[in-house]
C-alpha cells in the first residue's frame, strides 16, 4: 500500500493532483490540519495490532518446539492396552476382594453394590529394555516402549463424557476455558507466517464430544483458537479464491478491509476479536499457496504411506491424520490436536457393551499410525523436537454392576486415567503414578489432570505458573491452582 491513508480502489481515478496537495490548499490548509489528524490517527490504529502469534523465547530450555496430541474420544480401556492386571483374570466374574480405601464418588457406590471382576480377554507381554508390559493389541506401537513415558492413575473431576473431555483438553470441567493448544500458542507464538499455529484434525467420520469447545480458546485472544482442517475438499473453509477474481483483486480487497478494520480498531480501542479478524484475512491469503500444498500427499514415498497404513482402509483414516501432523511439525506448526473416535457410539472408544470387539476396532485404526509417526519423527531427527501426547477423557472399569454375560464391556472411571508422552526431554521408559491391583483408582496418591498439564508446558519450556492471563478480575492459567511438575517423567 501507498503512504496515501485511503487504499486507490477507495479513491477517485478523476483526480489527477496529489490528495495530499488538494487537502492542503482547500479551505486555506485546514484540509491538510484534518489530514494530519487522520494520519495520525492511522497510525495510531496500525501501532494497536502488535503480532500475537510472534515467536516467543521459552521460560527455559527444552527440546521440544512443538507439541502433537492424539487424543482418542471415548475413554480408552487401560486395562486392555497400557496396564497388566494379572489379577483381573484371577477373579474374573467374582467380587473384587479387595476395594481400595481411597476410591471415591461414583465409584465407590457402585463398588457398594453387587459387581463382577471383568478380566482382558487380551494377552500382555514384556517389551523392550524397559520390560514394559503392552497388549497384543498394540504390536506395532510396542516396538517403540522405550521412548514412551507413561502416567498412571489421573483422575479427573467428572467422569460424563462431555465434562471430562473439556477438563482434559481445556483443565476445566465446564466450558469456556482455552484449549492446552490455545496456551501453547499463547506462551510460544508460531515460527510459520503461512499456516496457523494451532491446527485440529479431527476424525474424518465426525466430530468429537463438545465439538469446537475443545480446541476453542475460551477467554484467550480469539487468535489462539485452533483452526479445523478438513478431511476432504478445500482443507480449510471458504479458503480457496472465489472463482473469477484474480489475487491481484483479491490483495487489492484485503488491502481495503484492512485499512477499515485498522481504522475502526484505532477509533474503539483494543477488540481481540477483530485483531483475530485481520490478521486471519492477511494469514488465509497466504494459506492459498500454502494449505493446499499441505494436504497434496503425492510427494510422499509409497513406503511413507505405507508406513503410516495409507494403504489400508483400516488405518487410512488415521494414518492421514499422522502423516499431516509430521508434515505440520515439518513447517513449524506449534501445536497439532489428532481427534480419533467419535461423539458416543461405535466409532469411539466408549464400549461399555462387548469389549473385546471394540478395544480390536479402536486399536486396529491407530496402532500402526502412531507407530508409524514416531519412526517417522525418530528418523527425520524430529522426535526430539516434537513433543506427542497420548490422550483420552477418562479410563473404564474393571469390573460391572451385576453378572458377567456374554459380550461384556466397561463402564467410566475418572480415577484411571492412562497417558504417555514421548519426544523432546520426556525420560523414555519412565514410569509415573500406579493404580491398584484391580485398577479402579490410584495405588497411592491420585495424579491429577493439571499436574499432566504442568509437565506438558514445562516440556516445551513453559512455566504453568507463569503463562497467566487476567480475565474476569481473576488471574487465570490452565492449571488452576497449583499444579506438580512430574519431574520423574523429564529427562
Amino acid at each position: 500500500m501507498s503512504n496515501d491513508p485511503f487504499p486507490g480502489a477507495l479513491w477517485s481515478q478523476g483526480y489527477n493532483s496529489s490528495r495530499r496537495d488538494f487537502l492542503g490548499r482547500m479551505f486555506h490548509g485546514f484540509g491538510g490540519l484534518a489530514l494530519t489528524g487522520l494520519l495520525a490517527r492511522e497510525a495510531r490504529a496500525a501501532s494497536v495490532i502488535i503480532d500475537p502469534l510472534a515467536g516467543k523465547a521459552p521460560s527455559f530450555p527444552r527440546k521440544a518446539k512443538n507439541c502433537i496430541m492424539l487424543f482418542m474420544c471415548g475413554g480408552v480401556s487401560q486395562v486392555d492396552s497400557f496396564e497388566y492386571k494379572p489379577k483381573l483374570n484371577e477373579f474374573h466374574g467374582k467380587r473384587i476382594p479387595h476395594i481400595p480405601k481411597i476410591a471415591s464418588g461414583e465409584l465407590q457406590g457402585r463398588l457398594t453394590f453387587d459387581h463382577q471382576c471383568v478380566g482382558s480377554p487380551f494377552k500382555f507381554q514384556q517389551h523392550g529394555q524397559s520390560r514394559r508390559y503392552i497388549s497384543e493389541l498394540f504390536p506395532n506401537l510396542a516396538r517403540h516402549v522405550d521412548d514412551l513415558a507413561f502416567i498412571h492413575g489421573i483422575q479427573v473431576d467428572n467422569q460424563n463424557h462431555g465434562p471430562a473431555t473439556l477438563h482434559v483438553a481445556t483443565g476445566s470441567q465446564f466450558p469456556g476455558s482455552p484449549s492446552v493448544g490455545s496456551w501453547v500458542q499463547y506462551g510460544l507464538g508460531s515460527t510459520n507466517q503461512n499456516l496457523p499455529g494451532y491446527v485440529v484434525i479431527q476424525d474424518p467420520r465426525g466430530a468429537p464430544t463438545n465439538g469446537a469447545a475443545v480446541w476453542s480458546n475460551g477467554y484467550l485472544p480469539a487468535t489462539y483458537q485452533g483452526t479445523f482442517l478438513r478431511p476432504t475438499g478445500t482443507p480449510i473453509v471458504d479458503l480457496a479464491r472465489p472463482q473469477g477474481v484474480s489475487a491481484a483483486q483479491q490483495r487489492q480487497e484485503f488491502d481495503a478491509l484492512a485499512w477499515l478494520n485498522r481504522r475502526h480498531l484505532g477509533d474503539g480501542g483494543k477488540d481481540s476479536e477483530l485483531e483475530a479478524r485481520i490478521r486471519a484475512y492477511e494469514l488465509a491469503f497466504r494459506m492459498q499457496a500454502a494449505a493446499p500444498e499441505l494436504v497434496d500427499l503425492s510427494g510422499e514415498t509409497e513406503e511413507t504411506k505405507a508406513l503410516y497404513g495409507l494403504d489400508n482402509s483400516k488405518t487410512a483414516g488415521f494414518g492421514r491424520q499422522c502423516l499431516l501432523a509430521r508434515r505440520l511439525v515439518e513447517r513449524g506448526v506449534r501445536h497439532t490436536l489428532l481427534l480419533h473416535g467419535v461423539q458416543i457410539g461405535k466409532d469411539s472408544w466408549d464400549d461399555h457393551g462387548n469389549v473385546k470387539d471394540g478395544m480390536i476396532k479402536h486399536s486396529r485404526e491407530v496402532d500402526l499410525p502412531v507407530a508409524g509417526l514416531l519412526t517417522d519423527l525418530k528418523r527425520r531427527g524430529l522426535l526430539d523436537e516434537t513433543l506427542v501426547v497420548w490422550a483420552s477423557e477418562m479410563g473404564r472399569t474393571s469390573f460391572v454392576n451385576g453378572a458377567v454375560g456374554d459380550n461384556v464391556g466397561r463402564d467410566h472411571n475418572g480415577h484411571a486415567l492412562c497417558m504417555w508422552m514421548a519426544g523432546g526431554d520426556v525420560k523414555g521408559g519412565a514410569t509415573v503414578g500406579a493404580t491398584d491391583d484391580y485398577s479402579l483408582c490410584a495405588a497411592d496418591e491420585p495424579i491429577p489432570i493439571r499436574d499432566v498439564h504442568a509437565t506438558l508446558l514445562n516440556l516445551l519450556g513453559l512455566d504453568d505458573e507463569n503463562l497467566t492471563y487476567h480475565y474476569a478480575g481473576r488471574i487465570r492459567r490452565l492449571t488452576d491452582i497449583r499444579a506438580n511438575v512430574l519431574k520423574q517423567m523429564i529427562a
